[in-house]
């Protein structure tokens, strides 16, 4: 496959703003990469060479690449920097410069030897690394055309934003090798197992949906969380529980998948990336409790006041997710592990196990310590037993808890969001007093003091339904000086010019954004709204819902992808409180 027709198909993809139009593009691209390089052509999708929990990334930055171009080019660097800061986009910036010069492709680029060759570039390392990347890259861009080279740039600086969703992915593979969506199920189980989308595309391009079923769960692999989905009061958790459940303590902390085998431990975050490094204490600690060979096991990660011993916020903690200086942080901020789950132990596959046979093989191979131990936890059988437990988690520090389902049925769904697992917090007690986590999708240009930085954002709650991103507020208050001198520095990688997709507005912001930065929120309350889509007809004709007076509380959820964020049920149901409430 040349590697022109898929810059092509990337260039449809980035144009459309119709997500229908969008997965045709995808499915165009699948059925004619074949089986051969159908994986490459999967990630490359995606912007990346490799699933994430392999930690392969390309790593160069706009400096670097600029210089690159330089050379490919001919033209002086200053040049190029003048020229990226007229574009802002160093894909456009390439494109227009090569189109300036005379430049001659013999031969045409294949996706392998594209993949090839930025793979090559990502693996180079230590001394004179850096010239080696820089001349590896203007060998690529000689032979390339000015829109195949636009691709190659944005792939190499992490600056893809093409968006397209796991989901849709998985759709087409069902479309274009499956024989239907009928085969999804069985497609989205293997990815769910193995997180990597690449190998389940690759196999079911060979062999069909048959070929899925070598798909195990593998120590090494991260297997994609089960989500939760949340409820205002014990009658209704314990109504959807089946009168019973299990509720653990829900603390504010990084969720993490441990792996284990033999003394190699291997820690993953809720996005599926290895962040083993950034947490050395916890290696040890999960060391010296978990005594199985084999296992693959979920925990809560929480920061410890060095000198009270009590819980410290989520922000602290992700002070501990960093390159440099991670031993000096670790003391500043120690470290516990709250184990609540185990996927997997000695060779057996536990996903497809009722929870309480999870809980019980996970008391048998956890030694707790006093900074390593399971999660508190209670079997209630009634609304008074469960709100107690509950008040006790406030009194020690939690968010709150966590209640899951105990029956016959209550198997791990993997990569799911469901009613096994309910969220509830002191908050979802009262009218919007509760956070939200809403996805940055556009920003208004901000005016008098706000002049040369976003005014406000445009921000969406997340539909697994349609797989699509609704708004539900602007958002421009709480954010500090420093928040608002970051934040389009942190917005560029986003930045497209035309809405994306997946989004669903009826607003226009000054700025549209590929859905990837997820901010906390909290609000008045929940209203209706001609502005937003969120809940659209849902309880007025032409009227969606919408945050009054949200405001940011602070929290970047790094830790969350854009599908993790509150979902339009979950506004909704919050909705429908507030109604009930008036009545």
């Amino acid at each position: 496959m040349e590697f022109r027709k898929l810059a092509e198909d990337f260039s449809k993809i980035e144009s459309t703003t119709k997500r229908i139009a969008m997965t045709d593009y995808l499915s165009d691209i699948l059925r004619q990469a074949g089986p051969g390089i159908i994986g490459k052509v999967v990630y490359l999708i995606q912007g990346k060479l490799y699933p994430p929990f392999m930690g392969i990334e390309i790593g160069m930055a706009e400096k670097l690449t600029v210089r690159s171009v330089a050379i490919a080019t001919g033209i002086p660097p200053k040049d190029i920097t003048r020229s990226l800061s007229r574009t802002g986009d160093i894909g456009d910036t390439v494109y227009e410069e090569l189109s300036a010069v005379h430049h001659e492709v013999k031969k045409p680029l294949t996706v392998s030897e594209v993949y090839g060759a930025l793979d090559k570039i990502a693996r180079t390392s230590g001394p004179g690394s850096t010239e080696a990347k820089i001349n590896m890259l203007a060998d690529l861009l000689k032979r390339a055309i000015p829109l195949e080279a636009k691709y190659i740039v944005r792939t190499v600086t992490g600056k893809l934003r093409l968006g397209v969703a796991d989901m849709t992915v998985l759709d087409s593979l069902a479309d274009t090798y499956g024989g239907g969506r009928q085969s999804r199920p069985p497609i989205e189980r293997a990815y769910n197992m193995t997180s990597d989308l690449g190998a389940v595309a690759e196999a079911v391009a060979r062999g069909g949906v048959g070929a899925l079923s070598g798909f195990k769960i593998t120590v090494g692999k991260p297997i994609r969380p089960m989500l939760a989905e949340r409820l205002k009061t014990p009658q209704e958790i314990l109504a959807k529980t089946g009168g019973e459940c299990v509720a653990e303590y829900k603390y504010d902390g990084e969720r993490v998948q441990i792996h284990k085998k033999g003394s190699e431990i291997i820690l993953f975050s809720r996005r599926l990336e290895n962040i083993t490094k950034q947490y050395p204490d916890v290696v040890e600690l999960a060391k010296n409790t978990i005594v199985s060979d084999t296992s693959i096991i979920e925990a809560e990660i929480v920061a410890l006041d060095p000198d009270t011993g009590e819980m410290r916020p989520f922000q602290e903690l992700m002070r501990r997710r960093r390159k440099y200086g991670v031993k000096e942080m670790a003391k500043e901020f120690p470290a516990s592990l709250l184990y609540f789950d185990c996927l997997y132990t000695n060779g057996r596959d536990l996903t497809e196990t009722p929870f309480l046979k999870r809980r019980e093989e996970l008391t048998q191979i956890i030694k707790p310590l006093v900074r390593a131990k399971l999660v508190e936890y209670t079997l209630t059988v009634n609304a008074k037993q469960l709100e107690e437990f509950f008040e006790k988690a406030i009194q020690d520090g939690t968010e709150g808890v966590i209640c899951k389902a105990i029956g016959p049925h209550t198997y791990y769904q993997a990569g799911s969001r469901g009613w096994l697992w309910i969220k509830y917090k002191r908050e979802y007690r009262s009218e919007m007093t509760d956070t939200v986590d809403l996805v940055v999708v556009g920003a208004y240009y901000g005016r008098g003091k706000r002049a040369g930085v976003y005014g406000s954002l445009l921000t969406a709650i997340y539909s697994p339904e349609t797989d699509t991103f609704k708004t539900i507020t602007r958002l421009g208050a709480g954010f500090t000086d420093k928040d608002l001198a970051e934040l389009p520095k942190m917005l560029e990688p986003y930045k497209i010019e035309k809405r994306h997709p997946r989004v669903d507005a009826k607003e226009r912001p000054n700025v549209w954004f590929v859905p990837g930065l997820v901010l906390e929120v909290i609000g008045a309350e929940i209203t209706l709204s001609p502005l937003h889509t969120a809940g659209f007809n849902r309880f007025r004709k032409g009227s969606g819902l919408a945050i009054r007076f949200p405001r940011f509380t602070g929290r970047y959820r790094t830790d969350k992808s854009p599908e993790d964020a509150t979902t339009e049920q979950e506004i909704i149901e919050m909705y429908e409180s507030k109604l009930h409430k008036v009545t």
